[in-house]
């Protein structure tokens, strides 16, 4: 048996990997193989095959292969369908582009230990919803995913940790966030990625924030609902979370924002023929599925005329 084409993860990740998602390293190429003999049974499926991309859903499903086959299914289902949230993912597109280069989310360089999260850090105010839609904003959120999914062992084997500061926001993101849209959003990411959610933690919260917050919980499962924190402080963040993990601008030592932005939009930019591959390569073609042809769009209505705001 050939030997799988994957990165050799740190002790202390190698430690997780096989008390936490039951990975046994000399069983990995057998669900590897299995794996991509679905994948061509499956001719309604386009998929990525190398190993570094399909272990991402072994180890995210605890090497369940149901799971993870119906992970895979969804996860290039999603894409074909929501096109305007996972499709048309070129850094260079002007709105993309801004969205970079104003750090809106940012995976940060330090973990609590070799074997702790990643933390992904995100600032509802640092853009002007007058010029960008929030389909954009999570148009390069996927793509931070995407980019950590073949390349961080921390996302994809300890899991994923995201801060959201939302002080300071209008009235404009508010109403960017329609439940129509967080409806399809939450899927993709409750659904469709392989990287395990640890933690949501809102931090600087506005009164205006809070029925947002609590509609976006009433559309989480039970598991995330649990996960969800509103934090009245930082030093109640804190208690959760290494202060050190943070930006320097929190009191952390994790670099400036501006460093890290100007980090990853070079990464980005070097990740380019990726994502344009992936719209033009991957994704699912319900005319050759076996049985009922999926559409996650059903049911996704509402806007929030329900809601009031004081």
């Amino acid at each position: 048996m050939s030997t799988p084409k994957i990165r050799l993860l740190s002790p202390e990740l190698q430690l997780i990997a096989r008390t936490e998602l039951f990975e046994d390293p000399n069983q990995i190429q057998e669900y590897l193989d299995i794996l991509k003999q679905w994948l061509v049974k499956s001719v309604h499926i386009k998929a990525r095959t190398d190993d570094q991309f399909l272990i991402a859903f072994l180890r995210g499903c605890k090497y369940s292969l149901e799971r993870a086959k119906q992970k895979i299914d969804m996860f290039y289902t999603y894409r074909t369908h929501l096109t305007e949230i996972v499709g048309n993912r070129d850094p260079l597109d002007t709105k993309i582009n801004e969205v970079i280069k104003n750090g809106v989310t940012l995976p940060l360089p330090i973990t609590g230990s070799p074997g702790s999260p990643r933390l992904l850090f995100f600032r509802m105010n640092s853009y002007d919803p007058s010029r960008v839609r929030i389909e954009e904003i999570m148009k390069v959120f996927t793509m931070i995913n995407d980019i950590l999914l073949i390349e961080d062992d921390n996302s994809v084997v300890a899991g994923q940790i995201c801060v959201c500061d939302v002080g300071n926001i209008s009235m404009g993101h508010i109403i960017q966030m329609q439940p129509a849209f967080l409806k399809k959003a939450i899927m993709i990411w409750q659904e469709s990625s392989p990287i395990r959610q640890k933690g949501v933690h809102y931090i600087n919260a506005p009164k205006i924030f809070e029925k947002l917050f609590a509609l976006v919980k009433s559309l989480l499962n039970e598991k995330m609902r649990n996960r969800i924190f509103m934090h009245p402080s930082l030093d109640s963040l804190y208690s959760m979370v290494p202060r050190e993990m943070m930006p320097i601008e929190y009191g952390g030592t994790a670099g400036s924002l501006q460093s890290l932005t100007d980090e990853w939009e070079k990464k980005f930019l070097s990740h380019r023929d990726y994502f344009l591959t992936e719209s033009s390569m991957y994704g699912v073609d319900e005319k050759k599925r076996i049985g009922a042809a999926k559409n996650p769009l059903l049911g996704i209505d509402g806007t929030f005329k329900q809601l009031q705001f004081d």
